[in-house]
């Protein structure tokens, strides 16, 4: 059925039980996971170009030492139930694109994710990251709540 199960994560304590799902599906199915984060760029005006640069390199390397984290605690929780578990990060504006992106690099066969993440009002606003997979993937998505 699955063999490949691909679990974006915002570090969240929904997209956790979301990944927590992932894994003990991959558990009974004999799949594999591949934990996924995605990291916002660092925002710019075009004004503050040289106090951006200096701040960009700091911002970017706490928000990889963030990912890093988030995905270790992915690959803990697989390991602790016997799931072979890989993991990245990318860099994107848009979230969706790069989980539909690292579905088809990865050759996901599902994504299980939370039904949203940490961005609140820009979720209500602008719709959430899931739903906007689910409108762009060619893969079954498993919608956690």
């Amino acid at each position: 059925m699955f063999t490949n199960i691909l679990l974006p994560t915002d570090g969240s304590e929904l997209s956790l039980r979301a990944a927590d799902t992932g894994i003990a599906l991959a558990a009974r199915l004999g799949a594999r996971v591949h934990a996924f984060h995605v990291v916002p760029p660092f925002p710019s005006l075009n004004y503050l170009v040289d106090i951006i640069q200096a701040n960009q390199e700091f911002y970017l390397a706490e928000a990889v030492a963030r990912a890093e984290g988030y995905l270790k605690e992915v690959q803990q929780r697989a390991s602790a139930a016997g799931v072979s578990c890989e993991s990245s990060h990318e860099t994107d504006d848009q979230p969706y694109s790069a989980i539909v992106g690292a579905a088809a690099k990865y050759q996901c066969d599902l994504i299980v994710m939370a039904s949203h993440g940490w961005r609140g009002l820009n979720r209500l606003l602008l719709g959430s990251e899931t739903h906007k997979v689910l409108l762009h993937c060619d893969v079954p998505v498993l919608v956690c709540h």
